[in-house]
């Protein structure tokens, strides 16, 4: 095996000494963007050698005008097929079913240079096109995995403008949108705050450490919506979440909540990891400040005195304030309570199937 490369690097090197070479020589004029953006590890930068195994090497994408994508598409196509050498530093530029190969497996070889008009391939990807109108429940209906896999990675080349304009749409949600989303994270939370310590009651240890598992990685998405970054799926959430600022804080806390084996041993940390997201939002400044101090379920707020021992946040007074703040009655009345997407499903089948969620555009109508 060749040195590992960071696939954004060697997909970068790929397209400037041999994809753009090719493109200059048989198709002069021809406006195009050149990027590596969309699914896989490296184009999120988490790649390792272990990712070299399927789906990577030196790739890129290319996006045409319209107009251009029937004209000049399968004459590009196999103008690379035809001049690109068949390793690039060592790694094989031929690919079949997804691996990259230089001998001869099953079914055909070609290059992973793909050819796309650039609204086509948002569509496809987000389910809307964002060099046009983004409309609220675009925004709902698409994973924060997609939106990610878009605005990260690198552009090589921006012939026309479009992709660069693009991403910067996408960089992050419209403040309504953010709003409803940050509510509905917090009414999650509110849920089921009170089961981890219900199920150890009833003599539940495992059922207290499920809960708080779904709880923590509710609390980690929620510091994601927080700092207003997109929040991979379950492989990278970890490795992302790591990235924080608050992760200095929140890391060794939620760690703590997971390696407790009693709800005596958990409680605290969980409290601790409440106490932090609270503080945080009175920070963001969105709303009025809310006492960020953690109390007993089904007492008074942030007493220890009265109502059942199980220590929670009272998530639904952040989500209530948000909430309020709303403007859009869809989003106020409809979205903060059930969420975007990933928030309410959590099949990777589904969520990642365009054409299937399109089918709940319905829930906010």
């Amino acid at each position: 095996m060749p040195e590992f490369i960071p696939g954004l690097q060697l997909s970068e090197a790929f397209y400037r000494e041999e994809v753009r070479p090719i493109l200059d020589w048989d198709f002069p004029g021809l406006v195009y963007a050149a990027a590596l953006i969309g699914y896989g590890s490296d184009v999120l930068g988490y790649d390792t050698e272990r990712s070299t195994d399927h789906g990577w090497g030196p790739r890129c994408w290319l996006f045409l005008p319209d107009a251009d994508v029937a004209t000049h598409q399968s004459q590009i196509d196999a103008a690379l097929q035809s001049h690109l050498p068949p390793t690039f530093r060592g790694y094989p530029t031929r690919f079949s079913r997804g691996a990259a190969t230089v001998g001869a497996p099953e079914g055909p070889i070609k290059h992973y240079v793909l050819i796309a008009s650039l609204p086509g391939y948002f569509v496809h990807h987000l389910g809307f096109d964002p060099t046009g109108e983004i409309g609220a429940v675009d925004w709902l209906l698409c994973p924060q995995q997609q939106l990610l896999e878009v605005t990260r990675g690198v552009v090589f080349h921006d012939g026309f403008g479009v992709l660069t304009a693009a991403r910067e749409r996408l960089v992050w949600y419209p403040d309504d949108v953010w709003r409803a989303l940050l509510a509905a994270q917090w009414q999650r939370i509110s849920q089921e705050e009170a089961f981890v310590g219900r199920c150890a009651e009833v003599g539940d240890q495992l059922g207290s450490a499920v809960v708080a598992t779904r709880l923590v990685r509710d609390l980690m998405r929620l510091a994601f919506l927080m700092e207003r970054t997109y929040a991979p799926y379950s492989k990278w959430l970890g490795t992302a979440f790591a990235q924080l600022a608050c992760a200095p804080t929140l890391l060794p806390t939620l760690t703590a909540v997971m390696h407790a084996t009693t709800y005596a041993e958990r409680a605290p940390h969980i409290a601790a990891a409440y106490q932090t997201l609270a503080q945080m939002h009175n920070v963001l400044g969105i709303t009025e400040r809310i006492d960020p101090r953690a109390g007993h379920y089904h007492g008074r707020p942030f007493t220890d005195h009265d109502g059942r021992p199980f220590i929670v946040i009272h998530a639904e007074r952040f989500a209530a304030a948000i909430r309020a703040t709303i403007d859009q009655d869809t989003l106020r009345n409809t979205a903060s309570f059930i969420g975007g997407i990933d928030q309410f499903a959590d099949s990777t089948d589904f969520v990642g199937a365009t054409e299937r969620r399109a089918q709940l555009r319905f829930l906010f109508d």
